[in-house]
């Protein structure tokens, strides 16, 4: 994006090309040539056209992150996809409030979005980024939401963090050329961000990192909490030590509604013990994504009164209806064929038509099985796939 096309666009003559921008693709029902031609009708300059048009389908995208606030924000196609899921930033930033630092600086802020979190956590907050349209971004999103904060264009690696009382970042994991897989090619660099959380500097650090971060690039004495929000793992928290308050931490936002809910490895137990393996129970429990990259899989054993399906196998089974917010629960109905012509075989005798397919621990890709399948039943049915005791199991459950 433009820098002097997107200062434009917080004019007053921007802010109402904005509105007819936004009308134009509403009427144009998402069609972007339609929608285009409709904004070039009024506005005759192209880069303001598509500066307005672009953050109107950017708004659009935005609204399943950020909620109700994305029709008041403004975006970069690279900013929006790195920015934080709304709920998930504000759980982290109310994690962070609670320590009570005097100050929090966001070490490379992008457009913003994390700042906004922290404002609205009570915190006063500061952001540097390289980029400058990223950063003009930003600061028109904290005037746009009438919060307090500051933005400005620094290199984060530069920035004399011992000024803040704690320091936030979120390395770029994306180069030129496409996802960067090395961490010391992230922006800052993994050499940085492991100075930060070793509090190399006498500022206490959270860093989010991608949930798949290798366990044993977590340095020692950082706490890891592995966030999901409506069952998908979002991200991994890096909390330096005077802010960690565990090892591991799962922490699992419902979708919908309010409220949260975290384990760690304190309430599990088995933490440094062999692990419960049980025969398969009346019912069987499959452990949020986050639960399960936080390697509190036999916590929720524990809470459920049950066991493991199999020592490597991230599915709990027991004999009561337990609920728990870290897992989904299903009923066992029956044990089925494993061999996919006898499953076959199986599901059609119950005249199943439409099947759900959960598999762990099992070389199964269930679109392309369930194709295989071929059904044309009826009835409804979920299948799970996993093994028991180092051999493939097939069960017919019932969510709960």
């Amino acid at each position: 994006m433009d820098l002097d096309a997107f200062r434009w666009l917080l004019t007053d003559a921007g802010q109402q090309l904005l509105v007819e921008a936004t009308h134009a693709w509403a009427d144009a029902d998402g069609d972007v040539v339609r929608a285009a031609a409709a904004v070039r009708r009024t506005e005759p300059v192209a880069e303001h056209a598509a500066a307005a048009l672009t953050q109107v389908q950017l708004r659009a995208r935005a609204v399943a992150k950020l909620g109700d606030d994305a029709v008041r924000m403004y975006f970069t196609p690279d900013g929006l996809e790195q920015a934080t899921r709304a709920r998930v930033a504000a759980h982290r930033a109310a994690r962070l409030a609670f320590a009570a630092p005097a100050s929090v600086v966001d070490l490379g802020c992008g457009v913003g979005g994390d700042l906004v979190a922290m404002a609205r956590a009570g915190l006063t907050a500061a952001g540097v980024d390289l980029d400058p349209v990223r950063v003009e971004v930003a600061r028109a999103n904290l005037a746009a939401l009438g919060l307090a904060g500051a933005v400005q264009v620094a290199d984060a690696t530069a920035v004399d963090v011992a000024a803040f009382g704690a320091a936030y970042a979120d390395p770029a994991r994306r180069s030129a050329r496409g996802r960067e897989l090395d961490a010391e090619g992230w922006t800052p660099p993994w050499s940085f961000i492991e100075g930060l959380l070793a509090e190399s500097r006498g500022t206490p650090a959270v860093v989010k990192v991608a949930p798949g971060i290798p366990h044993d690039l977590v340095p020692a004495g950082v706490e890891a909490e592995w966030v999901s929000e409506a069952g998908e793992v979002k991200e991994a928290a890096l909390w330096s030590r005077r802010l960690a308050t565990a090892s591991r931490r799962a922490t699992v936002i419902p979708a919908g509604g309010s409220g949260l809910a975290t384990v760690t490895e304190e309430d599990d137990p088995y933490d440094g013990q062999p692990r419960p393996v049980r025969a398969i129970g009346r019912y069987l429990w499959e452990p949020d994504g986050a639960v399960v990259r936080a390697g509190l899989v036999t916590a929720v054993a524990a809470a459920v009164e049950g066991g493991l399906v199999d020592e490597h196998i991230a599915y709990v089974t027991g004999d009561d209806a337990v609920r728990t917010p870290f897992a989904r629960a299903y009923e066992v109905l029956e044990q089925l064929p494993y061999r996919e012509k006898q499953l076959r075989a199986a599901l059609r005798e119950r005249g199943v038509g439409r099947l759900t397919i959960k598999k762990r621990g099992v070389a199964v890709v269930p679109e392309q099985l369930r194709k295989r399948l071929a059904l044309s039943g009826d009835a409804e049915a979920t299948v799970v796939l996993t093994r028991v005791a180092g051999e493939g199991r097939a069960f017919s459950v019932r969510p709960l």
